[in-house]
């Protein structure tokens, strides 16, 4: 067993860093009282690679490794969740589900614009009757011959208002259930393809989410992801991907809460020394850096799982259960270590604790986790 980084990786993890303190971080508050995002930034992001991180460079991606991936998320949220879920939702759904599963000519028609931060992706899945069970596809997908006509609504869709490319989840034979649903390309302008209004959040209030309705929106028969009925199967396997990424991202936030209440805690003072001296709160910091790092320990097994080519569905349930409930759990300790300060927005970590909650919730609640677990335990 080997813990320790690669020289590649300490350099991707130190420039991901620098890009989250020199670009991220000024603004960030403002950015998340607004609910905006920038475009300069995103392009920023994709000029350095971030925007198809284990994407093939023939198809304009960084041809990094799922370890490279995971140091990237860490550091960008440990500033901004709302930058990290971008990258996320890009890189692990959209950009590995085409090119897992996409035709050559959906590759070179959508991967490479988007591994290279030229266009960036949404993946559809959600509805407002089916979050954590996905087989209840309302939405629908009629086969026309040579098209696809497109009916329903889709929910909480991140990047939802600015994407160029959506990978919609539809059910095209509801008599096979889930073996009847199917995954499309549907791209922004299509008539029909309308965008709702964006959500206004708890957290991640600079990730543009929205609702997506879909009124006759004709599809060609070469933007189905797949054979016929390979749409369930399709979110399932790119969602597990998707998991190591929201688990990332969640021990980015809980470890950029840390950092802060450990600077913190070195600088204020109460009854004559740095609280840090104060056991209550050094207890705390220890516990806090306990958890995170067995957290770390999780995520960075999945994403060697996944670099191995191991069946990673366990390892990515796990570790974004622990990570998710890690970043809950720390980011309000680091409220309280900042005492009245920490309820004010200038010290960030009332923004860490509400992007935290979201870590529990999408590409999978904790409850979803859980079954998946248990079901991995039980097979053995």
């Amino acid at each position: 067993m080997d813990f320790s980084l690669t020289e590649e990786h300490i350099m991707i993890r130190d420039a991901a860093r620098d890009f989250a303190q020199t670009e991220l971080l000024p603004g960030v508050i403002e950015r998340d009282n607004a609910q905006t995002f920038p475009d300069e930034l995103v392009k920023k992001m994709g000029a350095l690679g971030f925007m198809g991180i284990m994407v093939d460079p023939k198809y304009g991606g960084s041809g990094m490794d799922a370890i490279s991936y995971v140091l990237i998320m860490e550091e960008l949220s440990k500033i901004d969740a709302s930058a990290s879920v971008m990258v996320s939702v890009n890189n692990s759904l959209v950009c590995y589900g085409l090119e897992t599963y996409g035709t050559e000519e959906q590759k070179q028609k959508y991967l490479t614009k988007l591994a290279s931060g030229e266009s960036i992706g949404a993946f559809c899945l959600s509805e407002p009757e089916a979050g954590s069970d996905a087989t209840s596809q309302k939405t629908t997908a009629i086969d026309k011959g040579d098209h696809y006509v497109i009916n329903g609504t889709k929910n909480w869709i991140t990047n939802g208002g600015r994407s160029d490319v959506y990978l919609v989840i539809a059910q095209t034979d509801r008599d096979k259930a889930h073996k009847g649903i199917n995954a499309f390309i549907v791209e922004k302008g299509t008539p029909g393809f309308d965008i709702g209004p964006k959500e206004d959040k708890l957290g991640i209030r600079g990730s543009d989410t929205h609702t997506l309705q879909f009124n006759d929106v004709k599809v060609p028969k070469e933007n189905r992801i797949g054979e016929d009925g390979f749409g369930f199967k399709f979110a399932m396997k790119t969602l597990s991907g998707g998991r190591i990424g929201i688990a990332a991202q969640a021990l980015g936030i809980a470890a950029g809460a840390y950092e802060l209440a450990l600077k913190y805690s070195k600088e204020r003072k109460a009854f004559g020394t740095e609280i840090c001296n104060h056991q209550a709160i050094a207890f705390k910091l220890a516990d806090m850096y306990t958890e995170i790092e067995a957290a770390r320990m999780l995520v960075m097994k999945a994403a060697w799982d996944k670099d191995q080519g191991n069946n990673y569905d366990m390892s990515s349930a796990m570790a974004k259960l622990y990570a998710s409930k890690v970043a809950m759990e720390q980011t309000v300790e680091a409220v309280q270590i900042h005492g009245g300060n920490g309820f004010v927005k200038e010290y960030h970590v009332e923004r860490m604790m509400r992007d935290a909650k979201i870590t529990q919730i999408y590409e999978g609640t904790s409850e979803i986790q859980k079954i998946v677990i248990s079901r991995g335990v039980i097979k053995g």
